[in-house]
């Protein structure tokens, strides 16, 4: 057979003994050889006679196999379904018929490398001479533990994050599960541009929580060479989101107002007028006394608060969650309702800049923040956010409020969706796996109210 007739794979090359191949980068295959000797060169013209014809590829190919999975060559290898060319081939390979049943062609692997052994093809047997004509042989096991090292060695930026004086105990946990979690995999696909992402994500959240509030392009613009690199749906976005959530216990959620308010909690602002908070009756500068002596609620925007504030309140400073709560009470006292901020869901970056930026006057230990919210799971856990950023004490927002208020209430929803706790009041949790139904803060509203009448002492 002349070589215009080999398997591409085999064209244009000269059959050179096993110690001249040029092998890959990485761990191949190598042949034992006695006493440390060298395995004998294969014999080009007389091993392609035997085993070079088209016909035996696949022979070559499943042996190839066994040996990128570090398998010993023995044992019988199939073909299914082989033309009449490929039976004649092994046919005349063997000396003899091959075994053939129903529709597969059977060849005894340890029985080819006897033969090319005495035939003097190929000295060291069948796996030289498939280096031979295939071309060196990689580990597939060798590959994968130099692809996992290459993987452990991309997240090695992360020990700088986590080395780094003052480094939050969130962002050392989030770094801990992060190679876990998968993610970095997904967005980069090797581990090279895997390493540049994690390092970029790191000199991005080292930095962070920013004070004062920036602009994120300023803030990408400075820290990462670019006003885009945090754009939204680039890799890097992504994974720096994923610390910054981490940082600040910003909780899941999806769409362009979450990743801006995610992004804002951690002081990186894409605009500083869509984070709002609603309140009633705050005073402190001349917007917000006007509107308190006429009792109307006010929309106070991140801009505004972002500049300075200094809001002093010499009584407690009520929370709710839904706007009908604070609605009802502008409508019912009007300028005499005590001093109410109103989250609408989850606390906003200006909402919670708003109340770290508010100081009560009175010494007396009841003061300060009460809260009061949805009792259900996603309730707690605003509540429990909120918690993470200021202190307060529960208005009406127990374990034994929610038994009261369930079990007076009829055609209340069931509860749905995945338990959350409830640090403020253990047992709440419980309490709500147990009756099972949602109390709103609109079915308590009477309570509410009766509570911000003025001259009533807090609850």
């Amino acid at each position: 057979m002349g070589l215009s007739e080999q398997p591409r794979h085999q064209q244009g090359q000269e059959l050179r003994p096993e110690s001249s191949f040029s092998a890959p980068p990485g761990p191949t295959w190598a042949a034992p050889a006695p006493d440390g000797q060298a395995v004998p060169p294969v014999d080009g013209p007389r091993l392609r006679r035997l085993l070079g014809d088209p016909d035996l590829a696949w022979l070559l190919d499943r042996a190839r196999r066994r040996l990128e999975r570090d398998e010993l060559l023995t044992g019988s290898v199939s073909l299914t379904a082989p033309t009449p060319a490929q039976q004649a081939a092994a046919e005349r390979l063997l000396g003899r018929p091959p075994r053939v049943g129903g529709r597969s062609l059977s060849v005894r692997l340890d029985v080819v490398d006897a033969l090319l052994r005495r035939s003097g093809a190929s000295p060291g047997g069948l796996a030289p001479a498939v280096v031979a004509l295939t071309g060196a042989v990689t580990s597939l096991a060798a590959t994968r533990m130099r692809e996992e090292r290459a993987w452990r060695s991309a997240y090695g930026p992360l020990d700088d994050l986590v080395a780094a004086a003052g480094a939050p105990t969130e962002l050392r946990s989030w770094t801990e599960q992060l190679p876990r979690s998968g993610l970095v995999r997904r967005l980069s696909g090797d581990p090279d541009t895997a390493r540049a992402l994690v390092a970029d994500a790191v000199q991005a959240l080292r930095h962070l929580p920013a004070a004062p509030p920036v602009s994120l392009p300023a803030y990408a613009a400075r820290v990462l060479g670019s006003a885009h690199a945090l754009d939204d749906g680039t890799p890097l976005a992504t994974l720096v989101l994923s610390g910054v959530r981490a940082l600040t216990g910003f909780p899941d959620g999806s769409g362009s107002r979450w990743r801006r308010e995610a992004w804002a909690s951690a002081g990186l602002l894409r605009d500083d007028l869509s984070s709002t908070v609603l309140t009633l009756n705050l005073r402190g500068t001349p917007a917000l006394d006007w509107l308190a002596d006429t009792g109307e609620p006010a929309v106070l925007t991140l801009r505004q608060l972002a500049r300075g504030h200094h809001i002093e309140v010499a009584g407690p400073v009520y929370i709710c969650e839904n706007p009908a709560v604070l609605s009802a009470a502008a409508e019912e006292y009007g300028p005499f309702c005590p001093p109410l901020v109103c989250l609408q869901g989850q606390p906003s970056t200006a909402a919670l800049t708003l109340l770290a930026g508010t100081r009560t006057e009175d010494p007396d230990p009841d003061v300060g923040f009460r809260y009061h919210g949805d009792f259900d799971w996603g309730g707690l856990r605003i509540a429990a956010t909120l918690a993470r950023h200021i202190a307060w004490r529960p208005w009406r927002y127990t374990a034994a409020d929610y038994r009261r208020a369930a079990t007076g209430l009829t055609g209340a929803e069931l509860l749905t969706g995945a338990p959350a706790a409830a640090p403020w009041d253990p047992e709440l949790p419980g309490a709500l796996a147990e009756m099972g139904v949602r109390v709103e803060e609109e079915a308590v509203l009477d309570e509410l109210l009766a509570d911000l009448a003025p001259g009533r002492a807090s609850r």
